[in-house]
């Protein structure tokens, strides 16, 4: 399938019907799709960095970061630029050639938004790709940032438009789809997915695929985040997704988006080998990195190291359109 022919048609009854495939008939689709436009075994490596901390306004239920939800969590002004530079340094050093950071902010104030513009700059004068996640934007910031070199942009949808009033309440759903539709407009790569676990079904996991893959042109990186249940915050208690509903997802991901990287994100840490090794196999080829992910724990790197030797798995992503993405360093939040 050339990127010429990718669909941007999908119903939920298709993806419904790719879901309730025997488990061993999708994981094949999906590896099959996932050979045909990678190498099956190499994967992308992602970092986080926060530069702005809590006392965000919106009042995202899972978030640990929302000013709504008490959370004991220590607020962080905007990082200096000397901080943020010598982060990126030491990532480079250690082998990143992206280097994202992330701001808890409904949307980037004009205080702080050139501020932001001069880290960019400044990654980009390392010889490094570029990303943030800011919250919302309007056309002028997002030509700001492109002016800036922003490669990569990340904005989750987070979960269908029909449960999302469930988790959110002081953006909507339609926010979402505008700031990514200015990110596309100017030529910056899109970084977006959703979380599993907060309470949803099924219909709504078909329905967040839909949205996604029914984009103009399907998200550069896709994230697919498991909810890590932080206390004091409205999901905290919240029924667990089963692991096989969350490799189904990867899987129906990787058919609907085959050229897409999709990231195994948020929530790693709690899987086992096992199953993050199921989730490679259904097409997810992309992971965080490192022992902190903002403001909840990560996998360690040591296991990482330990997990892909034993899985025979490169850190150079090869697409099999000749190129090779190599291991990067990223930034996404759960709310991104």
């Amino acid at each position: 399938m050339s990127t010429d022919e990718l669909r941007h048609n999908w119903d939920i009854s298709e993806v419904q019907a790719l879901f309730d495939q025997p488990f061993n008939d999708l994981l094949f689709q999906a590896q099959s799709i996932h050979r045909a436009h990678f190498d099956a075994n190499s994967i992308q490596i992602s970092t986080l960095l926060s530069i702005k901390t809590g006392r965000c306004s919106e009042d995202c239920g899972y978030c640990s970061q929302s000013a709504h939800h008490n959370t004991d969590l220590e607020v962080e002004a905007l990082l200096p630029l000397d901080e943020v530079v010598k982060a990126a340094k030491k990532a480079k050093a250690e082998g990143a050639d992206r280097f994202c950071m992330g701001a808890a902010w409904s949307r980037p104030n004009k205080r702080d938004f050139p501020q932001v513009l001069a880290m960019i700059k400044a990654i980009k004068s390392l010889d490094m790709e570029s990303c943030v996640t800011l919250g919302m934007l309007d056309k002028e910031q997002v030509a700001q940032l492109k002016e800036a070199g922003l490669d990569y942009y990340n904005h989750n949808l987070d979960t269908s438009p029909e449960f999302y009033g469930n988790v959110i309440s002081t953006r909507t759903f339609q926010d979402r789809l505008d700031t990514l539709n200015h990110v596309q407009q100017a030529g910056i790569n899109v970084c977006s997915g959703g979380i599993l676990g907060m309470g949803e079904e099924r219909k709504d996991r078909c329905s967040l695929l839909v949205q996604l893959a029914n984009m103009k042109q399907h998200p550069d990186s896709v994230p697919i985040n498991m909810l890590v249940q932080v206390e004091g915050t409205p999901l905290f208690g919240a029924d667990e997704i089963e692991p096989l509903e969350f490799i189904r997802t990867v899987a129906v991901a990787r058919i609907m988006m085959p050229c897409s990287v999709v990231r195994l994100s948020a929530g790693r840490e709690e899987m086992s080998d096992e199953m993050q090794a199921m989730c490679f196999f259904a097409g997810a080829n992309s992971v965080f990195y490192g022992e902190r992910l903002l403001t909840t724990e990560g996998a360690s790197a040591q296991a990482d190291q330990k997990l892909f030797a034993n899985l025979g798995i490169s850190t150079s992503l090869e697409k099999k359109s000749g190129h090779a993405e190599k291991a990067s360093v990223s930034r996404t939040e759960l709310s991104a």
